[in-house]
């Protein structure tokens, strides 16, 4: 299943984002930076990707349901879902 481009888009972008606060946890760790900042950066980083994640499998829940001829079948959909978790 191939998503459609307007749905990557702000899927792309939130990602990217979460990469540039991926790259700050790093950065914090090589200047010791306090353990708190570097929990709370990493805590953003990780609900980025997991919200990125979760737009993905939502795209394609969508254009699966609206399909005449889904590409994937409900119980690979629920496994897919069920990886985030």
């Amino acid at each position: 299943m191939q998503l459609e481009t307007d749905d990557t888009a702000p899927i792309i972008n939130r990602l990217k984002r979460a990469q540039g606060q991926l790259a700050a946890v790093t950065r914090m760790l090589e200047e010791g930076r306090d353990c708190k900042d570097i929990v709370t950066q990493l805590s953003a980083v990780s609900k980025a990707i997991d919200r990125a994640g979760f737009a993905i499998i939502a795209s394609g829940l969508e254009q699966c349901l609206t399909s005449e001829n889904p590409s994937m079948d409900r119980k690979e959909m629920q496994k897919l879902f069920m990886s985030l978790a």
